[in-house]
């Protein structure tokens, strides 16, 4: 009968000499950070301050996904609002009447209707449209409720944001764009060369404002059971009966995060400015 030896190398095998010396290397480099978990652990049984996301790593986990997934909702949304803002602005100065007027039903429509009921409207209305019936005859979304949140928030800021261009667009002395296209610029390449930048300039302290109003905007996606930290937070102080803690911990990090939008634009609007450029 013959066995097999399972784990041990066979004689004359080489083994790897580097993982072995870096194994003692990576193991002093990792943090236990079990004493700083065991904090709040002591902190709940001493004062019933009850911050489960610190010391259970099951609320742990699924906090920092949450916090993840609300990073990624509004680092996306963010890009995608000011792109469109940039695009609808360059719109309401077509030529074609067709796209003016086009571009001002949209601005309307998303400045004049409350976000959550266009978050409601895009994931019920045009989501039970846009399904697919997979192998067990079920009927399941082709869209996923993040996507249609980035969609809707995206479209819902980036009506703001092109009224927001238009104005410092409008704020470039016209004589900018005349000297432009006596350059040779054509309508397009005078306004992403020569227009767009000056009016950049202009426009960010207004887009500062609408971005902060965006990434606190986010947390509506939360009413159709997107996984960020407001639904996480939901979910865990349902288990945990731990209210004022959780609610006090989503204040804390979002007035965090919004001041981390207000520093990055507040340089990049330092970084931005011309001197002696006073339009």
């Amino acid at each position: 009968m013959e066995y097999l030896a399972v784990g041990l190398p066979e004689e004359g095998a080489r083994t790897d000499p580097v993982s072995r010396r870096e194994l003692p290397t990576l193991q002093a480099d990792m943090i236990d950070l079990t004493p700083f978990w065991d904090w709040f652990r002591e902190l709940y049984a001493t004062t019933g301050i009850k911050l489960t996301i610190f010391y259970d790593a099951f609320d742990r986990a699924r906090f920092a996904n949450g916090f993840l997934t609300s990073i990624r909702l509004m680092g996306l949304c963010i890009v995608a609002s000011i792109v469109i803002g940039v695009l609808g602005a360059w719109a309401q100065g077509s030529r074609l009447r067709l796209v003016r007027l086009g571009t001002a039903a949209y601005i309307q429509s998303f400045r004049n209707t409350p976000p959550l009921v266009q978050l409601y409207f895009f994931y019920f209305a045009l989501g039970s449209y846009l399904r697919v019936t997979n192998n067990l005859g079920l009927a399941v979304p082709i869209v996923s409720n993040f996507t249609w949140a980035t969609i809707c928030l995206s479209l819902y800021a980036g009506a703001f944001n092109v009224e927001i261009f238009r104005a410092g667009i409008e704020a470039v002395p016209s004589e900018t764009g005349n000297a432009a296209e006596a350059l040779g610029y054509g309508r397009l390449a005078a306004y992403m060369h020569v227009i767009l930048p000056l009016a950049f300039r202009i426009s960010l302290p207004a887009l500062n404002n609408n971005l902060v109003n965006l990434v606190k905007t986010t947390t509506i996606a939360y009413a159709i059971a997107v996984p960020e930290m407001l639904y996480v937070a939901n979910q865990i102080w349902s288990d945990e009966l731990n209210v004022p803690e959780m609610m006090n911990v989503l204040l804390v990090i979002y007035v965090a995060l919004v001041g981390v939008v207000v520093y990055v634009m507040g340089r990049w609007e330092r970084a931005m400015r011309v001197p002696g450029y006073m339009p």
